[in-house]
């Protein structure tokens, strides 16, 4: 295992010269071999001519847990993946606040990538990954899933021809509940975590060790932007891609740690509001103690109300559309649906479900939440300067 070695990035040339044949095989690095990354693993080895061939984490637990995929090659340190010109496409399921160097460096290195969400956890680091993107032209997939669902083809079968009218708002909810004695996203400090098994200068390079900040990232904000973005970014993002949403005017987020006081610093229920540019108002309730409402959206359009949930349909609205008929979503989701559209790229170069630009507007949108909690008022977007103000 060598987790060392030192990258050195190669500028990549044009897309077309990347693209693999019908049958090539396709093989793929993993960065971040955790539950989210083994998945994706599993999704990727799904489909013929795929291969993991390399896998990289901090963790050497992790490392010896992934060896069923059968990779050639584990690393400590992600660049010594990213050294083998055989790779083709990274996927990067690390923490969120880990998602920004390795795509850069891989696109730097000419590999298409696939990125968990929410993609980027500042507005600095998504500059930067899109202009990597743009100077690289390889395929990047952002991981939300919802992206290539049936959907989003019932959903835009469903506005033609002005079927919603003029929309106004869009409500959401996110509840989720667990057992008592079982807080949301909690995991376990295993006894082998330590200096000797975990590479932390990769993790956080700024604190001494701490198992458990490591193991529960989810809880704290240098790691983590909580629940906005675990869940309101999915949400987010089949909306903004159905309804091609800009990035918010201003983001108002309430909300704090009212159930589990366990530590963490990311809130467990929360409001947020999002004044859109298309005059249209977006607001997202969540909360981890009650799972009554679920996860369900609703469009509020003027003729008609776009319900969605596991099943989406329209409902129209009496008073403008008297004789329109309700209509349930029927367009099936193949199994791995997001994996197989990021693959499909690879040999075509057509634009993913869920492309970088995509994944911009939601990782602006999600720390503009973040910041209006932690600065505890209103923030905006500056079209001009492209900061949150």
């Amino acid at each position: 295992m060598n987790s060392r070695r030192k990258f050195i990035g190669t500028v990549a040339s044009g897309l077309a010269s990347t693209l693999l044949g019908a049958n090539e095989r396709i093989r793929v690095g993993l960065i971040g071999a955790g539950a989210r990354g083994t998945e994706l693993a599993r999704q990727a080895l799904a489909f013929p001519d795929v291969q993991i061939v390399a896998v990289a984490d901090v963790y050497t637990r992790r490392l010896e847990e992934s060896r069923p995929f059968s990779p050639e090659a584990l690393h400590l340190d992600y660049r010594a993946l990213l050294d083998d010109k055989t790779i083709d496409a990274v996927m990067i399921a690390t923490p969120q606040h880990l998602h920004c160097e390795p795509l850069i460096d891989a696109l730097s290195a000419g590999k298409h990538v696939y990125v968990e969400k929410t993609m980027a956890f500042t507005v600095e680091q998504a500059k930067r990954m899109v202009a990597a993107q743009k100077a690289a032209r390889r395929v990047v997939q952002v991981g939300h899933q919802s992206c290539s669902s049936g959907h989003v083809l019932d959903a835009r079968r469903f506005l033609e021809n002005g079927q919603a009218g003029r929309i106004t708002a869009i409500h959401m909810h996110n509840f989720r509940n667990t057992p008592h004695g079982r807080p949301q996203w909690a995991r376990p400090v295993y006894p082998d975590m330590g200096l000797d098994t975990i590479a932390w200068e990769h993790f956080d390079g700024r604190r001494e060790f701490d198992a458990n900040r490591y193991t529960n990232w989810r809880y704290f904000w240098d790691y983590s932007g909580g629940g906005v973005h675990e869940n309101l970014s999915q949400q987010l993002a089949f909306w903004y891609k159905t309804l091609n949403l800009q990035i918010p005017k201003s983001v108002t987020m309430t909300g704090g740690i009212y159930l589990w006081r366990d530590g963490r610093e990311v809130p467990d229920t929360m409001h947020v509001s999002l004044e859109q540019p298309e005059d249209l108002l977006l607001s997202w309730d969540s909360g981890f103690g009650n799972n009554q409402l679920g996860v369900t959206e609703e469009v509020l359009g003027t003729d008609g109300t776009l319900v969605r949930g596991q099943h989406i349909r329209y409902l129209p609205q009496r008073v403008n559309r008297p004789e329109a008929s309700e209509l349930l979503g029927r367009t099936a989701t193949s199994p791995n649906a997001h994996m197989q559209n990021f693959l499909e790229c690879l040999r075509s170069g057509a634009q993913p479900s869920c492309p970088i630009e995509l994944g911009y507007r939601v990782s602006i949108a999600c720390r503009m939440a973040v910041e209006s909690y932690l600065q505890k008022r209103t923030v905006r977007w500056d079209i001009h300067t492209e900061e949150i103000v």
